[in-house]
């Protein structure tokens, strides 16, 4: 009987000590860190796919969305702080409820416009500045099995596949990559766009490849995020891999290892 008895309370030892660890891991992604895996080409070459990386949710503070399937009890936001300009941040999806990863743009208030593949904000250009050529080559990419498009036509599997890259400067002295891969893309030219309070606007850095808020929520675009809808801010890829598994070490990029995202 004491045997019995012995085995039955190691069991129930187990059972606790997996209770409070789902408990512990839970708090910790709800309250400071929340991993993302990056599965598109939206912000290349900032991110890439496979790029796997820690969101900082500490950064804006908590809204219901801060925690697994938005069932924090909270209100709007609290102990929110602003993010700022070329932050890339993590957000759900005001439509569809995904987790979407973008570079913030426009803040409240802003006016945004997109003319001949040049970002304008209150009228003034953001520079853009050549960086050469970002390439890669012309296969499948990730567990969704993706081809890259590429800006140098019609390239052959295995081939080299090539964007032009860009240095573009934001208003508040913040800079990052863009890619260009159309001369005159679907969102190149776009009409102005005003950012309502409490609301904010998203850029992917590869312009022409991005489902981002120059395109309207009823035509699958991002559209205006207001501020509850924010996650975290990325700061830092913590692992990456080329491969269509995670485990598949011959294909981890050690160079992007705790890099960090700019």
């Amino acid at each position: 009987m004491a045997s019995k008895t012995k085995g039955e309370g190691g069991i129930v030892e187990t059972i606790k000590t997996v209770f409070w660890a789902l408990v512990i891991a839970g708090l910790f992604r709800t309250l400071f860190f929340q991993p993302f895996w990056i599965p598109s080409e939206s912000m290349k070459d900032t991110l890439l796919i496979g790029d796997f990386l820690f969101v900082n949710k500490m950064a804006y503070g908590y809204s219901k969305y801060s925690c697994p399937f938005a069932l924090c009890p909270i209100t709007g936001r609290i102990l929110g702080a602003e993010p700022e300009r070329g932050d890339v941040v993590v957000f759900r999806h005001p439509v569809n409820g995904t987790d979407f990863i973008k570079r913030l743009i426009g803040l409240p208030g802003d006016k945004i416009q997109m003319k001949d593949g040049i970002l304008y904000i209150n009228g003034t250009a953001a520079p853009q500045q050549p960086d050469g050529i970002f390439e890669e080559v012309f296969e499948p990419q990730g567990p969704m099995r993706n081809r890259p498009r590429c800006e140098n036509g019609a390239v052959a599997e295995g081939g080299i596949c090539q964007k032009s890259r860009f240095i573009e400067t934001l208003p508040n002295g913040r800079s990052h990559d863009v890619l260009n891969i159309d001369a005159n893309g679907y969102a190149d030219n776009t009409d102005v766009f005003t950012v309502p309070d409490g609301h904010y606007f998203f850029m992917g850095d590869n312009r022409d490849n991005s489902q981002d808020s120059r395109y309207s929520q009823a035509s699958g675009g991002v559209g205006m995020v207001p501020a509850e809808y924010l996650i975290g801010r990325a700061d830092r890829i913590i692992f990456s891999s080329a491969g269509a598994r995670m485990w598949y070490f011959w294909t981890w990029r050690a160079d992007r290892f705790f890099k960090a995202v700019e």
